[in-house]
C-alpha cells in the first residue's frame, strides 16, 4: 500500500530524505523540477507555445524558477518569469534558484504588493506560487493574483499543489482556488485530491516520483492508504486443480422487487461472475422468468406474497443483501429476519441501508465485521448530514471503528474504512461507469469474494478495485461514454484472471 502523508508528514519525509540520502535541499528541489519538467515536455510538445510561470517566494517558487530555467535549456525559448513579491520572506531554495534565473537568459519581472498586474499574452501558466505549507484561505494580493489568473482562459499546469487549496482537511468552497488543467504533483497524490471538491480545481493530475524515502513514509503510520494493482495481486488466489463450486462457496443474494428485477439480477449475475461456487437469488415470485432467463446459472429462493421465505441459512457461505429490496414492511420483515438468523458478516447495500436509516433498533442485530457499501447519500442518511467528504470520512473511521463493521463509502475514489482505523482509498474506476446498477454489481462482487473465505478487507478492497479496473479495461481503450453493468459483470473473469497472470 502507498501511504498517503498528511502536509506535515510530507515536509517530515523531505527531511528525512535530505538528511539520510544525504542530499542538498535545493538539490531534492532540483530533482522535483526535473521529474516536472520530464511529463510537461511529453504533455507539451510544441517547444514555440509562450509560458508564465508565476512564483511566489517559497519553496514553491523555487520550484517553478528551476522548471523554467529547465524549460528553457529545453528549447522553450518563449518563457518568462513573474515573481509575486507580495511578503517579505524568501526560502532559502527560492533565492538560491533566483540567482540562478536571474544568471539565465530567461526574462523575468515582479508584482508588488497592490500593484497592476502585467500584460498576460502566455498560452500556458504555470501555477508555483503557494504549496503545501497554505493553511489558511487566500487572501489580499495572492486572492487578487489567483482570481486574475482564474479569469485569463489559460491552460494552467499546477506545480505540486493549485494556489489556494488545502492538502487535506476542510476548505471553503467559497474560498478562491486557482484552476488547474493539469496538475503535476510530487511523490504522491494529496488526500484533499481524491474527494470530489477537488474536482472544479483539478481536471487532470499526475504524480511524480521524487525519490523521498518511501521506507520512511510507511513508517509514519498513516490513517490514509492507497490502494494499487500490486496490492489486489498478493491478495487474490488462483483457483487450484481439483477444486470444485463447493470449493468457492455458495453466495445468497438478496434482492428485487417485481419493478426493481433488474438491480437483483445484475447483482446476483456479478455474484457469479466473480467466482462464487454456487449463486442463489432470493427474489419474488414475479422475478422468477426474468432471473431464468437473464442467467439460467442462478438458484432461486422465491418469495411469495407477505411470507418472509424459509431459508437455509447454513447453506450459504455469504449474504448480499439490498439491490432493490424496497423499504415496505415485507422488505423490512425479511431483512430483520435475515439479520437475526444469519449471525455472519454480510454486505449490506441500497434498501438494506435505507431500512438500516429508518429503523434505528436494527443496528444492534448487524453482524460484526459486516460491510456497508453506502453512497453519499445513503452515507447521510446513516450517519447524519455532512458539509463536505472530509467531515465524511471522519465519521466512516469513527463508526466503522466504533460498530466494527467495514464502510465502503463509493465515489470516483472508493474509501474503504476499516474496524482497525484505516481509510483506503482504491485507484481504478471511471465516468464511464456513473450509470444505474453499478453499485448492485459492486455488491454482488464483494459478496461473491466474501463466500469465497477471503476476510472482510480482502474483499473490500479486492471488490471495489477488480469492479473499477474492469470498467476501466472496457470504457478507457474503447473510449465509452457510458457503461452498462451488465457488459462489467462479463468481464470479471476476464479481469480477474490478467491480475492473477
Amino acid at each position: 500500500m502507498l501511504s498517503l502523508l498528511t502536509a506535515d508528514q510530507l515536509r517530515k519525509a523531505d527531511a528525512h530524505t535530505i538528511e539520510n540520502e544525504p542530499i542538498a535541499s535545493v538539490d531534492l528541489m532540483e530533482r522535483a523540477a526535473k521529474a516536472f519538467t520530464g511529463w510537461f515536455v511529453n504533455s507539451f510538445a510544441d517547444r514555440d507555445v509562450a509560458i508564465s510561470v508565476y512564483c511566489g517566494t517559497g519553496n514553491n517558487g523555487g520550484d517553478g524558477l528551476a522548471i523554467a530555467r529547465m524549460l528553457f535549456l529545453h528549447g522553450y525559448q518563449q518563457i518568462n518569469v513573474k515573481i509575486a513579491r507580495f511578503t517579505d520572506k524568501n526560502s532559502g531554495d527560492f533565492n538560491t534558484n533566483f540567482s540562478r534565473i536571474q544568471e539565465s537568459e530567461v526574462p523575468w519581472v515582479e508584482i508588488r504588493p497592490g500593484e497592476g498586474f502585467p500584460p498576460e499574452d502566455s498560452h500556458i501558466i504555470i501555477d508555483a506560487l503557494l504549496g503545501t505549507g497554505l493553511n489558511k484561505p487566500l487572501a489580499g494580493d495572492f486572492e487578487r493574483l489567483a482570481r486574475h489568473i482564474n479569469s485569463l482562459e489559460k491552460t494552467v499546469v499546477a506545480v505540486d499543489v493549485p494556489t489556494g487549496m488545502p492538502t487535506e482537511g476542510e476548505f471553503d468552497k467559497n474560498s478562491t482556488i486557482i484552476k488547474a488543467d493539469l496538475l503535476i504533483t510530487f511523490q504522491q497524490p494529496k488526500i484533499n485530491y481524491l474527494l470530489p471538491e477537488s474536482g472544479p480545481y483539478i481536471k487532470s493530475c499526475k504524480v511524480v516520483n521524487i525519490g523521498l524515502d518511501e521506507e520512511y513514509i510507511n513508517s509514519l503510520g498513516s490513517v490514509f492508504q492507497y490502494v494499487d494493482e500490486k496490492d489486489i495481486r498478493k491478495i487474490l488466489r488462483p483457483r487450484q486443480r481439483f477444486s470444485n463450486k463447493g470449493t468457492y462457496g455458495h453466495a445468497l443474494v438478496v434482492a428485487g422487487q417485481a419493478k426493481t428485477m433488474g438491480a437483483a439480477l445484475i447483482c446476483a449475475a456479478s455474484c457469479a461472475y466473480a467466482g462464487a461456487g454456487l449463486t442463489t437469488a432470493c427474489v419474488p415470485e414475479s422475478g422468477l422468468t426474468a432471473l431464468n432467463s437473464y442467467m439460467p446459472e442462478l438458484m432461486a429462493v422465491i418469495r411469495q406474497g407477505n411470507n418472509t421465505p424459509e431459508i437455509e441459512y447454513e447453506k450459504f457461505t455469504a449474504i448480499g443483501i439490498g439491490p432493490g429490496l424496497g423499504k415496505d414492511e415485507n422488505a423490512l420483515g425479511l431483512f430483520t429476519d435475515i439479520l437475526t438468523s444469519y449471525g455472519k458478516p454480510m454486505v449490506i447495500d441500497a434498501d438494506g441501508l435505507n431500512l438500516l436509516s429508518m429503523h434505528r433498533e436494527l443496528w444492534r442485530q448487524v453482524p460484526a465485521g459486516s460491510i456497508l457499501t453506502p453512497h453519499m447519500k445513503e452515507f447521510d442518511r446513516l450517519f447524519g448530514d455532512h458539509d463536505n467528504w472530509w467531515q465524511r470520512l471522519q465519521t466512516a473511521l469513527n463508526k466503522a471503528r466504533d460498530c466494527n463493521i467495514y464502510i465502503v463509502l463509493k465515489n470516483d475514489y472508493t474509501v474503504t474504512a476499516t474496524p482497525q482505523g484505516r481509510l483506503y482509498f482504491n485507484s481504478t474506476s471511471n465516468a464511464a461507469m456513473a450509470t444505474g446498477g453499478m453499485g448492485d454489481a459492486l455488491t454482488g462482487i464483494i459478496t461473491a469474494l466474501l463466500a469465497q473465505k477471503y476476510s472482510a478487507e480482502e474483499a473490500c478492497l479486492a471488490g471495489v478495485y477488480i469492479h473499477g479496473k474492469a470498467g476501466d479495461e472496457l470504457a478507457l481503450p474503447n473510449r465509452m461514454m457510458t457503461l452498462m453493468p451488465g457488459k462489467l459483470a462479463e468481464q470479471l473473469p476476464v479481469t480477474m484472471a490478467r491480475l492473477l497472470a
